[in-house]
């Protein structure tokens, strides 16, 4: 299958990877144009377009995929299909319909749950047991598209978002080729998604990552594992600077919301039902560190709280 990549990274780069190790033929890269980054305010390229670069795969930019000349110029190499993995942006009729094959999109959920931007956040933060990846061909409503296909695999008791992201990825890829697979050798079939399965996972936002110590330690145990690395578990210690969390465990304990229940040898902390330990913290200005180091240094007791201004 002659295929044109749609991607953004760094959830495409596997994807884009498996693809090109695939006997399907690469015509070319579309990704967004390369931002400034750091204090310099450089801009760097991706490494997906170093990927394109690389392997000699023509790399396209375009401010906005609206652009009639970029349009004329991607229908100008004729794809069979194009193949779309967390591009970043919404994309019309004329993109859609354009190759024989249209365009299908490589998912990171089973769908149709958690349709939206985080899928693999939410899947992580609601305790799902297993999640996966869905090949879908695109239609103009989000994530709404008939499967092709999907790859299942578990979700690790101490798993992060960000290690799921990248299991994800590397399976998404080879969801991708398999999607390639079928469609050229005639066998492709997609199987409608059934709305009264369908949830969703909206965008995240800074503030989802702030710990209410009157939730149970479950669900807070969840969330700091959802929200690493992005946004980050949030919580104010005691003084008023955030301190972020990056990896806790659910413990027996009981007191307010938010009390420091033991400072030696675990950090604890009461929350709505049960307690959380502490394991990794990242204070203010400083580097992530083990809980009971920042609990020295910051000379806390049993009994101050966290998350109060």
């Amino acid at each position: 299958m002659r295929f044109v990549f749609l991607g953004s990274p760094p959830f495409a780069v596997p994807v884009l990877e498996a693809l090109l190790e695939s006997g399907h033929e690469a015509l070319a890269l579309v990704t967004r144009p390369d931002k400034p980054r750091g204090r310099g305010r450089e801009v760097h390229t991706s490494p997906l377009v170093e990927l394109a670069h690389a392997r000699g795969l023509r790399v396209l930019q375009p401010t906005t995929t609206k652009d009639p000349a970029f349009v004329a110029e991607l229908r100008a190499l004729a794809p069979d299909v194009l193949v779309v993995a967390s591009y970043g942006e919404l994309l019309r009729t004329e993109l859609l319909e354009l190759a024989p094959h249209g365009a299908l999109n490589v998912h990171g959920s089973l769908l149709p749950r958690w349709r939206g931007a985080a899928p693999i956040q939410k899947a992580v933060m609601e305790g799902d047991a297993e999640t996966g990846v869905s090949i879908q061909r695109m239609v103009l409503a989000l994530d709404e598209g008939d499967v092709l296909l999907e790859r299942r695999t578990p979700i690790g008791a101490h798993e992060t978002s960000g290690q799921l992201f990248e299991r994800l990825a590397l399976l998404g890829g080879e969801a991708a080729v398999a999607a390639l697979d079928l469609l050229a050798s005639g066998d492709a079939r997609f199987t409608p998604q059934d709305p009264a399965r369908v949830t969703y996972a909206k965008k995240l936002t800074k503030e989802d990552g702030s710990l209410d110590w009157s939730r149970d330690a479950a669900g807070l145990e969840r969330l700091v594992r959802a929200v690493t690395p992005w946004p980050g578990a949030r919580t104010l210690a005691p003084g008023g600077k955030e301190l972020v969390v990056l990896e806790a465990r659910c413990a027996e304990g009981a007191g307010a919301p938010g009390t420091l229940l033991e400072t030696k040898p675990r950090c604890l902390v009461a929350c709505g039902t049960g307690a959380l330990e502490l394991v990794t913290v990242k204070p203010a200005g400083k580097q992530a560190m083990e809980a009971t180091a920042w609990l020295n240094g910051a000379r806390l007791a049993a009994g101050e709280r966290l998350g109060e201004s």
